[in-house]
C-alpha cells in the first residue's frame, strides 16, 4: 500500500473514533433527558440531514469526526432539559460517556483480534540459559510466574520486556508466584548478557525462557482486557516521563507521526491480513489513548469539564455559589487554543523528523 492509502486509513480511523466518542455523549444525553439540537457524523457541508423530534441528524462531507450539540452546553438556557440544568450525576455520565465509548471500542478491537488466537505466551519461567546467574534458592526459579516488576503489574508476557526495559540501573523489585505463594525479591540484580537461546542462536538478554499456554475463551477475553489495561498504563507512563523530563515534545506523535508509524507497521507485515491486524491493533491503542487523554483534568477536554463539575459541586456545598458558565467557557477556550498550538508544534516536529529520515534514505 502507498503512503496515500495509509493517510486515508488514518483519517478513517480517527474519523470513526471521534464519531464513536460523540455517539457516547449523544446516547448518554438522550438517556439523561438532555435536549440534543444536532448529532452529526463528519464535518463541513451537510450531505444528508433529517429532523427527528428536537434533534437534527446529519451526515457531513468531511469524514473526520462529528459532534453532538446539546442545548445549554456553551451558554445558559431556559430549557429545563438543557445540559447545565441537569444534576451532578447526569452531567458526569454525559461528560465521561465519550471516553467510555472510546475505551470500549479499543477493547472490542482487541477481543476480535485475539478471538482466533490458539495460544499465548505466559510470564512463567520455564527454563534458564546456561550460565544464567539469576537462578538460585535466593533468586528466580523454574515455575516462577512474574506478577510485578518495580511495582508495575505484569498483565501479560509482553509486559516483561517493557517493564525490564524501563529500569536503567539493573536492580529490580520483583514479585513472583511460587508454589501458590507470593515471593518478593527486593533489590534483585539483573543484567543483560550474551546467552544462547533454546535454538542454539546467540542473543543478548536476561537468560530467562518463558512458556506458551493453549488459549481458552477465558484466556482470550482476559488478554483482551489486559491489553487494554496495558494501553492505559502506557499513557500513564508516557505522561510521567513528560512531567519528569525523561521525554519531550520530540517524543510525542501527531498525525504525521501516526501515519508514519502506520506505514511502517503495514509495510513490515508479511501479508495483507497481517497488515490489517497490525493496523487494527494500532487503532485499539489509539482508541484507548484517546479515552485516557480525554479524561485528563485539562480545559477543553472532557476531564476538564468533569473537573469544573466537581469544583462547582464543592463550591455550592461550601459557599452556595458556582463559577459562572461564561468564565468556565473562557477557560475551556483558552485550553483549546493551547491544545491546538501543542498539536501544531508536535505536527511540525513530526514533519522535521519525517523529512530528516527521508533525506537519510
Amino acid at each position: 500500500m502507498t503512503t496515500i492509502v495509509y493517510i486515508l486509513v488514518a483519517i478513517l480511523i480517527f474519523g470513526i473514533l471521534i464519531a464513536v466518542h460523540e455517539l457516547g455523549h449523544f446516547l448518554a444525553a438522550k438517556a439523561c433527558g438532555v435536549t440534543v439540537n444536532e448529532f452529526s457524523i463528519g464535518m463541513g457541508p451537510a450531505l444528508w440531514k433529517k429532523q427527528k423530534g428536537e434533534t437534527l441528524y446529519a451526515l457531513r462531507a468531511i469524514p473526520c469526526g462529528g459532534f453532538c450539540a446539546m442545548e445549554g452546553e456553551d451558554e445558559d438556557s431556559d430549557d429545563p432539559h438543557a445540559l447545565y440544568r441537569q444534576g451532578f450525576w447526569a452531567k458526569l455520565v454525559i461528560f465521561a460517556a465519550g471516553a467510555f465509548m472510546n475505551f470500549v471500542t479499543g477493547l472490542l478491537i482487541l477481543v476480535i483480534l485475539y478471538s482466533g488466537a490458539k495460544a499465548f505466551y505466559d510470564p512463567t519461567i520455564t527454563a534458564f540459559a546456561d550460565g544464567c546467574p539469576l537462578q538460585g534458592e535466593n533468586g528466580l526459579q523454574v515455575g516462577d510466574k512474574l506478577l510485578s516488576i518495580d511495582g508495575e503489574r505484569v498483565y501479560m508476557y509482553s509486559d516483561v520486556g517493557l517493564l525490564l526495559g524501563l529500569n536503567k540501573d539493573s536492580t529490580f523489585d520483583l514479585v513472583v508466584r511460587r508454589d501458590g505463594e507470593k515471593v518478593t525479591l527486593k533489590d534483585f540484580s539483573m543484567e543483560k548478557r550474551q546467552y544462547t537461546d533454546q535454538n542454539g542462536k546467540p542473543y543478548t538478554g536476561y537468560g530467562m525462557f518463558f512458556g506458551v499456554k493453549e488459549a481458552t475463551w477465558g484466556d482470550r477475553l482476559a488478554n483482551s482486557w489486559n491489553g487494554a489495561m496495558d494501553f492505559v498504563r502506557l499513557v500513564r507512563l508516557s505522561l510521567k516521563m513528560l512531567v519528569t523530563g525523561q521525554a519531550g515534545v520530540r517524543d510525542l506523535s501527531g498525525p504525521v507521526g501516526i501515519v508514519s508509524t502506520m506505514t511502517t507497521v503495514g509495510e513490515s507485515a508479511a501479508t495483507v491480513g497481517d497488515a490489517i491486524a497490525d493496523i487494527a491493533y494500532l487503532a485499539a491503542l489509539i482508541a484507548v489513548n484517546l479515552a485516557v487523554m480525554n479524561l485528563l483534568p485539562l480545559p477543553a477536554l472532557d476531564g476538564g469539564k468533569i473537573f469544573f463539575l466537581v469544583v462547582n459541586a464543592v463550591s455550592m456545598a461550601v459557599i452556595k455559589k458556582q463559577i459562572p458558565l461564561k468564565y468556565e467557557n473562557y477557560i475551556h477556550f483558552a485550553g483549546l487554543v493551547l491544545l491546538l498550538a501543542l498539536m501544531a508544534l508536535v505536527t511540525f516536529s513530526d514533519c522535521l523528523l519525517y523529512t530528516s529520515d527521508a533525506a537519510d534514505e
